[in-house]
């Protein structure tokens, strides 16, 4: 299935399929409902990351930051995913054991090797059955909290706090059930999420969009975390090597990358003043080839450009490929909450201390 990219108009000749489909999703959540389905808790807590649409809304970098906090209070955390893409066929992987990482980015998925590079610390799992996956992992580590990465659909597994992140530049997103539009489930199902994060929300204008339509909706999201992602600094690939955003100034540079959201990545690109000539914009967890490497190189000999800048998360596939002598950057983000840090930091406290008194959806 052909998915809309963010910002494309509804498909208004596929609206009889997205009610098809909107059908049995209500159907499964009422069953959910109803107890028909069943939901397992683990013996730690669970803090959900998720989407209502399909696409990038910056799950990543959220699950990183959140991870990162959560260590840094002295809790043993593992982080989940379904490692989508992953070459590896194992119904359950271990990607790392919170010392080393165990397996590559093609076996593990490139956001779970991602997750596992930035947060060494941490747990990192994968598998398609989450509930599964959680009990497997617990079996073998000692762990406090458990993030659970794109888990909003999830529902056989019981979560502490549900986290749904949307984002600020795709309203259009929120428009249509698949495969009309990009919604996973009907935007009434945000009510039964803790807190609503909106993601990229640098422009006030794209951020009230968003506050307008979840006015639409009974549970109204005034409360809802407002997030941005900045460039704090870029890698190079091969050697390693750090470089502060003000290195890229001036430079000529080609944009590569195979992410969900590839506009976000070209205005993190613009903001830090290189002069892009060029993008290779592969669709979402592309699996890079020798041959998509030399035409990316012929069109840097073609066109000037000083260095090749890609996302952390193309980096891992990407390195294996290259030459020492390639410059080929990869562009870390930094996460900060604008808006409701507090009030986020205290939903997932409450969770961690009180055993007794679980967290409740928002009414």
């Amino acid at each position: 299935m052909a998915f809309l990219h963010p910002g494309q108009p509804v498909r208004k000749g596929l609206g009889w399929v997205a009610g098809l489909y909107g059908l049995i999703i209500r159907f499964r959540l009422w069953c959910y409902r109803k107890g028909w389905l069943t939901t397992t808790r683990l013996s730690c807590r669970v803090v959900s990351v998720g989407n209502l649409t399909v696409g990038g809304t910056g799950k990543t970098p959220i699950v990183i930051f959140l991870t990162e906090w959560l260590l840094a209070k002295g809790q043993r955390v593992a982080i989940l995913s379904r490692g989508y893409k992953r070459a590896s066929k194992a119904p359950r992987l271990l990607v790392s054991d919170g010392s080393r990482i165990l397996v590559g980015p093609l076996e593990a998925g490139d956001e779970p090797f991602l997750m596992a590079q930035r947060c060494p610390q941490a747990i990192v799992a994968v598998g398609a059955d989450r509930v599964a996956l959680g009990q497997w992992v617990l079996e073998q580590h000692p762990i406090d909290c458990i993030v659970l990465d794109d888990g909003f659909q999830h529902r056989s597994l019981h979560r502490d706090v549900d986290l749904v992140l949307l984002d600020a530049t795709d309203a259009t997103g929120l428009d249509a059930l698949l495969p009309a539009g990009r919604l996973r489930e009907p935007l009434t199902e945000l009510c039964r999420a803790n807190a609503v994060m909106i993601t990229r929300a640098d422009s006030r204008q794209d951020v009230d969009a968003i506050r307008s339509r979840l006015k639409t909706i009974s549970c109204s999201s005034g409360d809802a975390v407002e997030v941005v992602f900045r460039p704090e600094s870029v890698i190079a690939i091969v050697s390693g090597e750090r470089q502060p955003v003000e290195w890229c100034r001036g430079k000529k540079a080609w944009l590569v990358s195979g992410i969900g959201n590839s506009r976000s990545f070209r205005r993190s690109a613009e903001s830090m003043g290189g002069e892009i000539l060029g993008e290779a914009a592969f669709e979402d967890h592309h699996s890079y080839r020798h041959d998509d490497i030399e035409k990316i190189r012929a069109n840097l000999q073609a066109t000037g450009c000083e260095i090749i800048l890609t996302t952390e998360k193309d980096g891992g596939k990407l390195r294996p490929l290259l030459m020492p002598s390639d410059s080929w950057w990869m562009l870390r983000l930094g996460t900060e909450i604008v808006r409701g840090k507090e009030r986020l930091y205290r939903l997932i406290d409450r969770s961690l201390i009180d055993e007794t008194v679980p967290v409740e959806p928002r009414a």
